[in-house]
């Protein structure tokens, strides 16, 4: 077989996303065949996304009867990825978000990354919540980072590349940041911290609209961000108002995740919604954005938020809602970079 030979074989490859097949697309890089060898590259940016990994098992089966060895390998094009002209070596920057306070966005964010981390990703976990920085206790991280007066190496806990604004303030002290000091941290903190080579890097951004988020929005070039709200009316307002700050700054969201849906009974076995019912499924269907799922109100949650164990490395109902949103996350950042590629071609 030759290339084109090859090339014909992948046209029947469908993305299950974008609606074609990965050749028309674009989403294959290079075909090289080499006696009984072919070496394809793909343009895939979502490490262990199940889709994804479905692709890639598609075009091994798509060749499997031709008897060649097939070596597959992932990348987005250079001119593509703006990624690396800010944060070399990590391929996507997912961004957690909260219109308001104590909706569950940090043990949100969390969660998403140690969920990544034990599928196998190469994960850091940015803990940018300036004026509550608590990540460090959720995942009780004691190693601080270590610096050599220029470059800031994290400390990592349960398989992820941990920093934290914690970490910069003494115990218990309040930080008293005006907008422009806000500014120079963050900025710092991107330049300064050696992420090395990531597949993700997760950001828990502090509630609102204010002085840290529009920095990372204007600083990083964000894969997306995922919106945590919980059913009630109030929250879905301020989650609204967090969308449109996003949609300003022309950043992807990749969907909305719904903490606190809902209580199980213990003792009874019934299943109580507390704060309201469908409320973040429906403001995804309302703005047209992925519903990513809905965590229960669960006193697992609060016990590993405080033993510093995340839930979704655990067994239970709660632990495979948080790794069906790990995965919808996952999913829908390679839509974000292959529909990317298959516009900029």
């Amino acid at each position: 077989m030759n290339e084109a030979d090859v090339r014909e074989r992948l046209a029947d490859v469908q993305d299950p996303d974008l609606g074609d097949d990965i050749v028309s697309l674009g989403l294959v890089n290079d075909i090289e065949v080499d006696g009984d060898e072919v070496r394809i590259s793909l343009a895939l940016g979502a490490p262990f996304s199940p889709h994804e990994s479905a692709i890639a098992d598609d075009v091994r089966d798509a060749l499997a009867d031709t008897g060649l060895d097939v070596e597959l390998s992932a990348s987005i094009p250079d001119d593509l990825d703006a990624d690396e002209q800010v944060l070399p070596g990590v391929k996507n920057v997912i961004a957690v978000a909260s219109g308001k306070g104590g909706v569950g966005k940090s043990t949100m964010a969390v969660n998403i990354a140690a969920g990544l981390s034990e599928m196998g990703a190469r994960v850091g976990l940015f803990d940018a919540d300036v004026y509550g920085p608590n990540v460090p206790r959720m995942v009780s991280a004691e190693q601080r980072p270590e610096t050599d007066g220029e470059t800031i190496v994290p400390s990592e806990q349960f398989g992820m590349k941990l920093m934290s604004m914690d970490f910069l303030t003494g115990e218990d002290d309040p930080v008293i940041w005006r907008g422009p000091m806000v500014h120079k941290i963050i900025t710092q903190l991107v330049e300064d911290v050696e992420w090395g080579e990531l597949d993700y890097l997760v950001m828990d951004l502090p509630p609102g609209t204010g002085d840290t988020q529009l920095t990372i929005l204007q600083t990083l070039p964000l894969t997306g961000a995922v919106i945590v709200t919980t059913p009630q009316e109030v929250a879905l307002d301020d989650a609204t108002k967090g969308l449109r700050m996003f949609g300003k700054h022309d950043t992807n969201v990749l969907g909305i995740a719904e903490n606190m849906a809902g209580f199980r009974c213990p003792d009874c076995g019934g299943f109580h919604e507390i704060f309201g019912s469908g409320g973040g499924k429906a403001l995804a269907q309302e703005q047209d954005l992925p519903f990513l799922g809905g965590v229960p109100l669960d006193p697992a949650v609060r016990t590993g938020g405080d033993d510093g164990e995340p839930v979704v490395l655990n067994e239970g109902e709660t632990a495979d809602a948080f790794k069906v949103i790990v995965e919808n996350v996952a999913n829908n950042a390679g839509v974000v970079r292959r529909r990317g590629v298959s516009r900029g071609r």
